[in-house]
């Protein structure tokens, strides 16, 4: 049975390391997995690492042949082998396998996969937790997002009142990475202080342009979240972010889900765009939400603001930009284009 973070972080305090692991899920979490994983090996002697990464034309008979190798200094050795898609395949699993039935003496492998659902999971990963420790990362769900950041403090070291963890939870808006950058910077500018930080030092100390970008503003409209894409463009607004910059990543991604729209074959065109499943279900849902023609009134709409923001239309071009958000979000708002 899989283990749980809390779990992995316990057993990874012994003395020895299990054959094989597997640490999947998001991607900050899973890396810094990885980073304590070999931490700990180099701790437990293992002075050699052989990286092996996952690419379409990858021979899986290196991971034998890697498997096998004798070591020049006689010593452990730690197989580091990237999976970013989480997809072994046929001959992948296989040798997978093969290395879980008969691990070699000394020697421990480690798969790292930073795209991962239980579609992923098969005979493989089975094999792979009975003879090792197979970790899946969630990101938090917004219902736990404030005790992980509060969480993640602590584990720095740093102590903040319950008024500064829910300033900062706010401020990084769900994004693990920019959490991790913030509190990194604190644990900079706080040093060796061991009092507690109140919001109000919380608010001089944290900026808040982690939260405001134009890739989780696509998202969140995209989404169906109308109201926390309205929060970011505003964020975005008062921060003095270009709006010409901002309506050529709208625009993009607004032909973008009229070439999926058009498409016959949904999927077939979204692996022609190189999406992630994340965002492929993302497009997904929004195209249910609404023909073809209202994303190319968007589309067109999305134009015209770019024409206002450059000076050769007259208008708004924020109120049209928030107007334009409401009806991606939510197509039932789309009289707001009127």
């Amino acid at each position: 049975m899989p283990l749980t973070p809390p779990q992995w972080q316990k057993s990874l305090a012994g003395d020895s390391l299990q054959p094989v692991y597997l640490l999947a899920g998001e991607e900050l979490l899973v890396l810094e997995a990885a980073d304590a994983l070999r931490a700990q090996a180099r701790r437990l002697g293992y002075t050699e690492r052989d990286v092996l990464d996952v690419g379409n034309h990858f021979d899986w008979d290196e991971l034998a042949r890697s498997a096998a190798g004798m070591s020049l200094f006689a010593t452990r050795r730690l197989l580091d082998l990237r999976l970013p898609t989480g997809r072994p395949g046929v001959e992948g699993a296989k040798a997978i396998n093969e290395f879980c039935a008969n691990p070699p003496p000394d020697v421990t492998l480690l798969i790292t996969a930073t795209d991962w659902s239980n579609k992923h999971e098969g005979a493989w990963t089975k094999n792979l937790d009975s003879a090792g420790a197979m970790v899946v990362f969630h990101a938090p769900k917004p219902h736990e997002w404030l005790a992980w950041v509060g969480a993640r403090l602590t584990s720095r070291g740093l102590q903040a009142s319950q008024d500064a963890v829910a300033l900062l939870a706010e401020r990084v808006e769900g994004n693990l990475l920019a959490a991790a950058q913030e509190i990194d910077k604190l644990v900079v500018l706080r040093g060796n202080q061991n009092t507690r930080i109140e919001a109000g030092e919380m608010e001089h100390l944290v900026a808040d342009s982690a939260r405001y970008d134009a890739f989780k503003l696509t998202d969140a409209a995209f989404a169906g979240d109308g109201g926390r894409a309205l929060h970011i463009l505003a964020g975005l607004r008062a921060e003095g972010d270009e709006l010409i910059a901002l309506m050529g990543w709208l625009v993009n991604q607004l032909q973008l889900a009229l070439r999926l729209a058009n498409a016959r074959d949904f999927a077939a065109q979204a692996r022609a765009e190189r999406l992630w499943p994340a965002r492929e279900q993302l497009f997904r849902k929004a195209l249910r939400r609404a023909p073809r023609e209202h994303w190319l009134q968007c589309l067109a709409r999305a134009a015209r603001i770019d024409r206002i923001a450059k000076g050769r239309e007259a208008g708004e071009p924020w109120l049209e930009a928030e107007r334009l958000i409401a009806a991606i979000a939510e197509p039932r708002a789309a009289h707001a284009l009127a």
